[in-house]
């Protein structure tokens, strides 16, 4: 989902740095006197070269959805991390597609808390990486620490690892968790979690999250201009999926690639599936045309917009485009404006074009078949389903019966409500931990939560962490192990503050 080389930019955050008064913006790896948990921190830093290596290791087995690449492996050593922190009980769950894991640890509290995993990464090309992508070494990078680089450092293993490293250090300082858990992990995350209902609605496992006071998705997305967070209210849905353009399919242009000097009296179905892409937007990319996408989208609500203004104030907008490296927005708009269509716009983006030959010179071909990797970005009120329908019918309406539409995953949109029980402690521990926040209506990106804010489960869901990394999707992936930012927590203090969240949600 999402990429992009920044992870603020694509797959969970909405912008790089929340910004609230000066006098929030202290160093927060200054800020816990008096907090208790004292006993917990000295045994995460006493277990910290532990952590860092089981980080490590994990980076080293990347399960990868989209090439079909260590899957059992994957959901194996995820059972294993999860029996390692404390579960008393894990097991691999199949699907129709890659399995998943479920895993409860029973601390004899009154509340539990749901977490969600995932253990799967995006695709690479070492030949793009400054560091092997899969060997996680440990580097010095300017202006942050000690980093750990590799795929699925931030995205999502490091907060994960972190999340462990926080259940390991309870153990070690002989402290009983002051919640339950309920672990659920999928494999299938980065191709739009095809299967994971599969898992949930597995009775056992809808017994034991209907427990639950919510989920969350361990997260390391603090700013490092100032250290700032943002709560998400909800996450736009996704679908991603290929249009592919072929000869034998049209019945036309040729069934294998021709000699280019034939487009004289051939058909080319390039340029049928560069006509077919045409129809989706307006000319500038910017707006879907599909027939009737737009339909059912909510307008923002009151209080939605009133958050966006406020979050307009906040938020800089110098550090956005920087991080997303950029210099303009789309119709040069105001900084308020890109705020709400970031929130509030649905979205018909090309993650890629293939077609004959891309390698180094010219090869005169005609080719026999072109293929646009898509993803559509919804809103409330739209759904996976409804969306493929009305791009079917669009394409078939205008005479494109033979581009074919395969639907690789995807969800709806989900939400949950500020006054939720969830986002409650989510805000009582950043400001117990002295970071600035930004309550901000909907993540851009994209996560399966609606698995678990949408029926039968119906919980609220977000994501929650503290620490710092980028790169998801992208090359030079890595996740802060020691900050040299004051504004940033290193991996041991952001396992504290897992410890402070769950400490929080008991209360609650």
């Amino acid at each position: 989902m999402r990429n992009d080389s920044n992870w603020t930019t694509d797959r969970r955050t909405l912008l790089a740095g929340a910004a609230a008064s000066a006098a929030a913006l202290l160093a927060p790896a200054k800020a816990f006197a008096a907090d208790g948990l004292d006993a917990v921190r000295k045994a995460v830093a006493a277990n910290h070269d532990e952590a860092v290596k089981r980080l490590q290791d994990w980076i080293r087995l990347p399960s990868i959805a989209a090439e079909n690449k260590a899957m059992p492996e994957g959901a194996a050593y995820m059972a294993k991390l999860a029996t390692d922190a404390g579960f008393q009980h894990a097991e691999i769950v199949p699907t129709r597609g890659h399995p998943g894991v479920f895993a409860t640890l029973d601390a004899g509290a009154k509340r539990t808390m749901g977490i969600y995993f995932m253990y799967d990464v995006k695709q690479y090309d070492p030949a793009e990486w400054s560091s092997p992508p899969i060997e996680a070494r440990l580097l010095d990078k300017e202006g942050f620490g000690q980093v750990v680089m590799g795929r699925g450092a931030v995205n999502q293993k490091g907060p994960q690892a972190t999340f462990l490293a926080a259940l390991h250090g309870m153990k070690k300082a002989g402290k009983k968790l002051p919640v339950n858990l309920v672990l659920v992990a999928e494999g299938e995350e980065e191709i739009g979690s095809p299967h994971f209902s599969d898992i949930v609605i597995k009775p056992n496992v809808l017994a034991a999250l209907k427990k639950c006071v919510g989920v969350i998705i361990p997260t390391g997305w603090q700013s490092p201009a100032t250290g700032g967070v943002e709560i998400n209210l909800g996450a736009k849905g996704v679908v991603e999926f290929e249009l592919v353009a072929s000869g034998e399919k049209w019945g036309r242009g040729p069934k294998e690639d021709l000699h280019s000097s034939q487009k004289a009296r051939v058909d080319s179905p390039a340029w049928r599936l560069v006509a077919a892409l045409s129809t989706l937007v307006t000319p500038d990319g910017n707006t879907p045309l599909v027939d009737g996408f737009m339909d059912k989208v909510r307008p923002l609500t009151p209080r939605e917009r009133e958050l966006i203004l406020l979050a307009s104030k906040n938020l800089n907008e110098a550090d956005a485009k920087r991080a997303a490296g950029v210099t303009h927005w789309i119709d040069d708009m105001s900084w308020e404006a890109a705020l709400e269509r970031l929130a509030a716009q649905p979205t018909i983006n090309i993650e890629g074009l293939v077609s004959g030959y891309t390698g180094p010179g010219g090869k005169t071909i005609l080719p026999s078949r072109a293929v646009a990797k898509i993803d559509m970005r919804l809103v409330p009120n739209m759904t996976r389903d409804d969306s493929i329908a009305k791009l079917r019918a669009h394409l078939d309406k205008r005479g494109f019966k033979d581009i074919e539409v395969n639907v690789s995953g995807g969800y709806d949109p989900t939400e949950t409500p500020e006054d939720s029980d969830l986002v409650r402690a989510m805000q009582a521990t950043y400001k117990r931990f002295n970071v600035p926040t930004t309550l901000y209506p909907r993540l851009a990106g994209s996560w399966p939560g609606v698995t678990f804010t949408g029926a039968p489960v119906n919980l609220p869901a977000g994501q929650f962490g503290l620490g710092h990394g980028s790169g998801a999707h992208a090359p030079n992936e890595y996740f802060v192990i020691k900050s040299s930012n004051p504004k940033v927590l290193g991996m041991d203090e952001a396992a504290v503050a897992f410890v402070a969240f769950l400490e929080e949600i008991a209360k609650s």
